[in-house]
Formats: structure tokens, sequence, C-alpha cells
């Protein structure tokens, strides 16, 4: 009988150690701390390399005289998935990525796109650290979902732009002189043309995005719609 008791007791203290030094998951999705692969939490949507990330890089980085092929500043090259993920991008582990800590720097010196390039948007940095934290991955194919013709309204406009625009045009001294932060802003440049001349690559106009892929032709529909609606704030 004290054969069966002592044998209970050390199970039962065998189960309670196990409990108390569960493995858990290394990522922590609301830090960026974890090590492991990524993961993306439920309930939380993949984010789109080709769609969400590429254009951010593009636009806001791989810029002549910054990280573009022909300058690639202190090695880096921000222009397409390989040259992205060569250097300092941890899967699974933004906080331990350097190139997503310099976007959340506060000192301007060290920050990054520095002046007098702006900030980047909070809902663009939520973007990469995101996917970092889901493991970095090259997900393509999946731009065209993202993008819906029947759907032309500022809102949809907005998230075009900010993706590929605004890191140039905004801020204290917006490129061309040109803000589209603003409804008024990117107003302005639809009605007199200029906006469907550039997307479209028209003669006559700068080609935009500057130095970067043309904007999807579901994406330049989109824009030209709500253009020719009127260019509403909807």
């Amino acid at each position: 009988m004290k054969k069966t008791l002592v044998l209970i007791l050390i199970f039962g203290m065998i189960i309670l150690y196990a409990c108390k030094h569960a493995i858990v998951n290394p990522i922590d999705p609301g830090t960026g701390g974890g090590t492991g692969g990524g993961v993306t939490p439920p309930g939380t949507a993949e984010v789109c390399f080709e769609s969400d990330i590429l254009p951010i890089f593009r636009s806001s980085c791989a810029k002549s005289g910054c990280h573009n092929a022909a300058t690639a500043q202190e090695g880096y090259v921000f222009d397409s998935y390989a040259n992205i993920m060569k250097k300092d991008i941890k899967p699974g582990n933004a906080a331990g990525s350097k190139v997503y800590r310099v976007l959340v720097e506060e000192d301007e010196d060290d920050r990054m796109p520095r002046a007098p390039y702006p900030r980047l948007l909070p809902a663009q940095i939520t973007l990469i650290k995101d996917w970092i934290n889901q493991g970095a991955k090259n997900t393509a194919g999946c731009a065209t979902s993202a993008c819906d013709t029947t759907v032309f309204t500022y809102t949809s406009v907005k998230k075009i732009v900010d993706a590929n625009c605004i890191n140039c045009h905004s801020g204290a001294t917006p490129s061309g002189g040109l803000n589209y932060s603003t409804h008024a802003g990117l107003k302005a440049v639809a009605d007199n043309g200029r906006l469907a001349g550039a997307v479209t690559h028209s003669p006559g106009y700068t080609p935009m995005p500057m130095g970067n892929p043309k904007l999807q032709e579901c994406q330049i529909t989109v824009i030209k719609k709500w253009i020719q609606s009127g260019a509403p704030n909807n």
C-alpha cells in the first residue's frame, strides 16, 4: 500500500512539473520578440509581400541616392524580395530585425527614411512588422485579389497612393510640390489630369511611381474610375 502511494505521489509531481514548464510558442505576435519561423495569430490576415510590402520598400527606400541597385547605401538594396532579405531581417522576429527597428527609431539621425523624406505611415510600419513576424514570406499572386475595380472610392485610391506615392508626395517638402496626404491635394492632380497621366505613363507626364514598375492595371483602373466619378471624398 505504501509503495502504491509513493508511486502515485511521484507521478503527480511529474505531471505538476511538466505543466509548470510547458513549451510555449516563442513568437509573441504583439511585440515581435520571437525567434521562430513566424506565425500568423488567429484572426489576423496574412500580409502579402507582393501587394503590401514590396511597394512600400520600392517607393520609400529604393530611391536614387539611397537603397536602389545603383546606390546601395550601407549595402542595402530594397527593390526585390531576394535583395530585401539579404541583410538584417530575421523571419519571425521583427524586434530583432534592424530593417524594422530603424523605422521606429525616435532619434531622427538613426531613423529611416531620413529627412527630407517623411517617416513611414503607422499603418505601413505595422504591415512590415506583421510581415516579418509572420515569417517574412515571399507571398505573391495575391495582388490581384487585393484590388477590386468595382470599388473606386477615395479610401481605395488612397490605399494605393499610400503604398506607392505618399513617401515622396507628403511632408514639409513634397516632391514637385505635390502633397497627396490629403483629399484636397490628391483631388487637385486628379482634376488637372496629372494623376491619370502619371500612373498611365502617358506622353508629356513624368511616369509614376518614379523609378519603379508601373502600377497594376487593376490599380490604374480604380484610380481612373475615381477620377471619372469626380474624385469624391468617400
